[in-house]
């Protein structure tokens, strides 16, 4: 891996875990449905000029069915479980929960798309599993229903991001990574918008929280996508996902830095069982002898 694969892959994982810390920011004055639909859909148009200059705008077109379809399961309902979970977790916390992604994703394509998962890699989703429940242990024993809903809704959502990964291997292998992007995140937005319009808040919005929607769009979307595709043609998925074992260390990190946010030894012990599944699940570990 050459030494500035190595730097995108550091700035990707630090952007990525500052999107919950963004998330925590705004959700509060926004509301979840409103901050994502912004979110979603200016993300895609700031992605349009890319993909008119590469003269990638009939890619789209010709695939904009099952795209619009991973748009829905790879942003608009993740996007908002995860937002609705940040007005009761901390950012930090919610960057770990998210690294079951990958978890998700071969349980996912063992089921679906009848991947072959050796017993090393079974093995790796029943741990990451565990982790899960190690990390949301103490949260799971605070009182009121809505601290429960937030668990749930922040559990939930990776599974749509695996739904989504084994659509796209199914429906579009071979489809043009901006163009996905692009029409994921748009048709994600216009999802959104009768919510986000519905739900707009009534009180002014602050310029903290438009900053920190402004961050999560630009940087931790529009950005993060195109560093993500650059190192995906870089070095390949399998050094790409990576970057799955980076963000919950800047996540957490951000949010002790400028949230006061407390790393509890749930935080340390289930990330780190978490990302021990996500290890062995993906075949990152015992690679040569499966």
């Amino acid at each position: 891996m050459r030494r500035n694969d190595i730097y995108t892959l550091f700035i990707l994982a630090a952007v990525w875990g500052g999107s919950f810390l963004f998330m925590r920011m705004a959700v509060g004055e926004l509301g979840p449905l409103p901050m994502m639909g912004v979110r979603t859909l200016v993300a895609g148009l700031i992605l349009v000029p890319l993909l008119v200059a590469r003269n990638k705008i009939p890619l789209l077109l010709r695939q904009w069915r099952p795209i619009a379809i991973v748009g829905l399961f790879n942003s608009a309902l993740p996007f908002v479980l995860f937002a609705y979970a940040t007005q009761s977790l901390p950012s930090g916390t919610m960057s770990v929960i998210n690294a079951v992604t990958p978890l998700w994703g071969a349980a996912i394509a063992w089921v679906w798309l009848k991947d072959r998962l050796p017993p090393l890699r079974l093995a790796g989703l029943l741990v990451g599993f565990a982790g899960i429940v190690v990390l949301v242990w103490d949260k799971l024993t605070l009182q009121g229903s809505g601290t429960l809903l937030a668990v749930l809704a922040a559990v939930s959502a990776p599974i749509f991001y695996g739904i989504a990964a084994s659509f796209t291997k199914k429906y579009l292998m071979g489809a043009d990574p901006i163009a996905t992007a692009t029409g994921s995140l748009i048709s994600a937005g216009i999802v959104l918008l009768p919510f986000t319009w519905w739900y707009w808040p009534v009180e002014p919005v602050s310029f903290r929280a438009w900053g920190a929607v402004l961050a999560l769009t630009v940087l931790c979307t529009s950005i993060a996508y195109t560093l993500y595709y650059k190192l995906l043609i870089s070095i390949g998925p399998s050094r790409a996902m990576t970057v799955t074992f980076l963000v919950p260390v800047f996540g957490v990190f951000w949010g002790w830095l400028w949230l006061d946010e407390t790393v509890t030894i749930h935080v340390v012990l289930g990330g780190a069982v978490i990302l021990l599944g996500t290890a062995l699940a993906t075949g990152m570990v015992g690679r040569k002898s499966q």
